[in-house]
């Protein structure tokens, strides 16, 4: 499938701000620090940017409204609807923390519970297509759930060592999300890797007890909107080196900046050291994610590319 920058964009910026919702949600973090005031700040200019760009793919974006109304059926709009819901509550405890240094118990669990699941709807976009057999597997809508939480707590760290929190608290459980995202979608990628194709030109046809069924010339010459949406083309050897390049950038590098950052937040509390090993922790992780999401697009095959013999 074609990666479309939009919808890599808006899947991991999100992730990150619901992740990071998820935690304020639950009220780690001291509503009383300035820190935790920018942390809701951030975590609403995350959700809301990733949402904008996800407009950005549409061919008309003026008309994103309506796939509000199908979310009996579709997850696209059931998506939408949560992503809604979810400023609600998010927005009154950004309100208490700001302006009343109080965190809100039910508003905070509300945003929590919201976020996770919208993400959660997110995943099964992808998940739910039966056509896609690289994504529909039980294991999609883990990684996305897992790499959200991984975002958010990595990100968390930052305004932990910032004094908004116990860093070693908030870099445990980065550490403990971003490694289990990493091995869940490890074992998501062998898992789609061992697939046996369930669509293929011998059983489209019908032919396939004469025998390999081979296309004998292709429908037109010209490529056409599938060919390019869905006929994207990673060399194997080049999508295991970025797999590879991923888990270093996304998960051993940020990893070993956050366990720093607490150290030194806890050597000599809050400081520039720890601050600046958390952020390039942050940028690390987004980027490993980034090009972890890039793959996610790039790795699927569709079957409607069955009928121009790839």
């Amino acid at each position: 499938m074609h990666p479309a920058l939009s919808i890599i964009v808006f899947t991991t910026l999100s992730g990150m701000g619901y992740g990071l919702a998820a935690l304020l949600g639950l009220g780690l973090f001291d509503p009383a620090a300035l820190a935790t005031k920018i942390g809701y700040v951030l975590a609403l200019a995350l959700i809301a940017g990733g949402l904008v760009s996800s407009t950005l793919h549409l061919g008309n974006p003026q008309r994103a409204w309506r796939a509000l109304s199908q979310w009996r059926t579709s997850w696209l709009s059931r998506e939408g609807v949560l992503a809604i819901l979810a400023f609600i509550p998010l927005t009154i405890c950004a309100y208490a923390a700001i302006f009343h240094d109080r965190h809100l118990i039910l508003p905070g669990l509300a945003a929590a519970g919201l976020g996770l699941v919208t993400v959660y709807c997110t995943a099964m976009i992808y998940g739910s297509l039966k056509t896609v057999q690289l994504w529909s597997q039980r294991l999609t809508p883990v990684t996305y759930l897992l790499f959200a939480l991984a975002s958010g707590a990595t990100l968390g760290t930052l305004l932990a060592v910032s004094g908004a929190a116990q860093p070693w608290l908030i870099a445990f459980l980065a550490v403990s999300f971003t490694v289990a995202a990493w091995l869940a979608k490890r074992r998501w990628r062998n898992d789609g890797k061992a697939l046996a194709p369930l669509s293929t030109p011998e059983t489209a046809t019908g032919l396939g007890s004469i025998g390999r069924v081979r296309l004998f010339e292709r429908p037109h010459i010209n490529d056409n909107y599938l060919t390019r949406e869905m006929g994207f083309q990673v060399a194997r050897k080049h999508a295991d080196k970025l797999f590879g390049i991923a888990i270093l950038l996304g998960g051993l590098i940020p990893a070993a900046l956050v366990v720093v950052a607490a150290l030194a937040a806890g050597a000599m509390g809050p400081g520039l050291t720890a601050f600046l090993a958390a952020f390039l922790a942050v940028l690390s992780h987004y980027a490993g994610v980034f090009v972890e999401r890039w793959l996610f697009f790039a790795e699927a095959r569709h079957a409607v590319m069955n009928y121009y013999g790839r």
